[in-house]
């Protein structure tokens, strides 16, 4: 006896040509339209990629990759998953890789440049079409390499700053910048003058456009920059819980905390707490990112939202961009704009502004 006629069915795995016949288009429609690429209607897109869903359609990478000498997959290199503000990013790339046809390779380095190359080396050793890279530091000598060989990537969040490479990467990084000197100026309408700056690690580019935004901010509005209340962090949640503790004991204290990351500034809440202390009636705090825990009801953390999603996102799209050759001899190079969003912990509520 032959096998059931269900077992064969369940055993079959639906191809272009089929749904070119249930759509009655062109298997080469059906390919662009799988494949997000121009030239199809948007109805018959809708309709390819509808019955695509129906019949529970997927890929054959190993026969593509046979026929265009791609992988179909792309990496995404963090510093540590397990920080909110990573996975959101690993989110938003993951969403478009998926999007556009490319599986995603995920290597997490634990904030380690050794760690970084050998994922590096890792990724293109397992044939990787590209890599999204959101870890580098202001002179990574791992990116120079990419370079020279033309091997697709593009980096996210951190740039390196080396001047010799400076128009040869494309990235998507948030305004840090604008982010520290927004913060600042937020605390100096509010009415303060003692503001502690909790820094992540300055060897990155995020960290020292942020520090730099911050004290031009202290500049602009006629504060006083008190090197004692810039502290080197590192994004550590425990480190800027001591620091935050040892500024606390000072006799002139703080009367404000701006830290470089949410994560951060939740350290720096633990420590005015467990001093007695108030937020934001006694301390007003800050931080940037808007994790998930910014929000909650207790917490109510005044924070800079940075757009982490659409930067995992775009860095895909420009990444499979530069694999397509579509745009050759283009570098990308895109900053996006930080939103200050206002909650409980620095007192706007009590009181509003009380400068200009």
């Amino acid at each position: 006896m032959g096998e059931p006629r269900g077992n064969l069915l369940m055993k079959y795995r639906p191809t272009i040509k089929d749904i070119a016949r249930m759509t009655n288009v062109s298997a080469t429609a059906v390919s662009m339209a799988l494949n997000n690429r121009p030239g199809v209607s948007a109805k018959t897109r809708k309709k390819i990629l509808n019955i695509a869903k129906e019949i529970d359609y997927q890929p054959n990478y190993a026969a593509k990759s046979l026929i265009s000498k791609r992988s179909y997959t792309i990496g995404l290199i963090v510093n540590n998953i397990a920080d909110p503000f990573y996975a959101e990013i690993a989110r938003g790339t993951e969403e478009k890789a998926n999007e556009l046809g490319y599986s995603l390779l995920l290597c997490n380095i634990n904030r380690s440049m050794e760690g970084e190359k050998r994922s590096l080396d890792t990724l293109r050793a397992k044939g990787v079409d590209g890599v999204v890279i959101a870890t580098v530091t202001i002179d990574d000598p791992n990116i120079k390499p990419l370079i020279e060989d033309r091997y697709p990537f593009v980096l996210i969040n951190r740039l390196s700053l080396d001047p010799e490479l400076e128009n040869k990467m494309d990235y998507v990084v948030p305004d840090n910048y604008a982010c520290g000197y927004k913060g600042v100026k937020h605390f100096y309408r509010l009415g303060h003058d003692r503001i502690a700056l909790i820094t992540g690690a300055l060897y990155t580019s995020t960290a020292m456009r942020w520090t730099k935004g911050a004290k031009r901010a202290l500049n602009d509005h006629g504060m006083d920059l008190d090197a004692k209340l810039v502290v080197e962090c590192d994004y550590v949640r425990k480190k800027a819980y001591n620091a935050a503790k040892r500024l606390l004991a000072m006799k002139n204290r703080p009367t404000a905390f701006f830290a470089q990351d949410d994560y951060m500034a939740l350290g720096v809440r633990e420590a005015v707490l467990s001093e007695g202390l108030s937020i934001p009636e006694d301390v007003a705090l800050m931080g940037v990112d808007d994790i998930e825990t910014a929000s909650l009801t207790g917490v109510d953390l005044t924070t800079i939202r940075q757009k982490k999603y659409e930067m995992g996102a775009m860095g895909v799209e420009i990444l499979s961009n530069k694999i397509e050759k579509t745009t050759v001899g283009m570098v990308n190079k895109v900053v996006l704009e930080a939103d200050l969003i206002r909650r409980k912990s620095c007192g706007y509520h009590l009181h509003g502004y009380v400068r200009k």
